[in-house]
């Protein structure tokens, strides 16, 4: 792998994203990884850290530019905020959180970091969710929403892009052991066969990121096997 590629991780101090700034930078990637805050523990001491709250998006282009200076061979969009209820408890606060983060976030850096990567051949890889593709999110109905219009997004994009070079990647995740599920009464199963793990979602981003040029795998759906949901009683 070529040292000199660059990718920025959206999401990278935890779950899918820091997964997939791991693999990246075992693979000769230079990654920037944003997040809210890094744990030193758990992140690579490689990974250029960028510590920002990306539901601020009037401030997010001007920090980008300060602190990313290479051109981009890779865009993963990782970064996720999600709440469950019925949908007249969400809060106004959440619905904007979710649209900004879930939606406005890959729109705005995928407009930023475009001509970078049609001058690279690169990729764009947007960690949707399986929810976008269910006709049923019962008591979840905003994140569902949201992750179908960044599934949606990712479609049109790789019609309007695919000629020039630029491959778009959307993964769709099911029940994944992260935090994702930190405002829910829920948890994923944790048996083998009833959840995925962050770094199966990121081998998966790796294996479309790194096929043929001329090959683009456009959409991966991973699932487990069985259905399984554990109820938080204290919520």
């Amino acid at each position: 792998m070529n040292a000199q590629k660059t990718a920025l991780v959206t999401g990278a101090s935890s779950g899918i994203g820091l997964a997939v700034a791991k693999r990246l930078l075992s693979d000769g990637y230079r990654v920037y990884g944003i997040g809210r805050a890094f744990d030193d523990v758990d992140t690579p001491k490689d990974l250029i850290k960028l510590c920002f709250n990306l539901a601020d998006t009037e401030k997010l282009p001007a920090f980008l530019s300060e602190n990313i200076k290479e051109k981009l061979s890779l865009l993963v969009n990782c970064a996720g905020v999600a709440y469950y209820g019925p949908h007249e408890t969400v809060k106004p606060t959440a619905i904007h959180e979710m649209v900004s983060v879930n939606v406005e976030v890959p729109l705005l850096l995928s407009s930023l970091y475009l001509r970078d990567l049609r001058e690279s051949n690169g990729s764009i890889v947007n960690i949707s969710s399986v929810t976008a593709k269910l006709n049923n999110n019962s008591f979840g109905c905003a994140y569902g929403a949201t992750k179908a219009a960044v599934s949606h997004f990712s479609e049109a994009l790789f019609e309007e892009t695919r000629k020039q070079g630029v491959r778009i990647i959307t993964i769709h995740p099911d029940l994944t052991d992260t935090d994702l599920y930190r405002n829910a009464d829920f948890r994923p199963g944790t048996a083998e066969d009833t959840v995925l793990s962050p770094d199966e979602v990121a081998e998966a981003v790796i294996w479309a990121v790194h096929q043929r040029e001329g090959l683009v795998v456009r959409d991966i759906t991973l699932r487990p096997q069985r259905l399984q949901i554990n109820r938080d009683s204290k919520k």
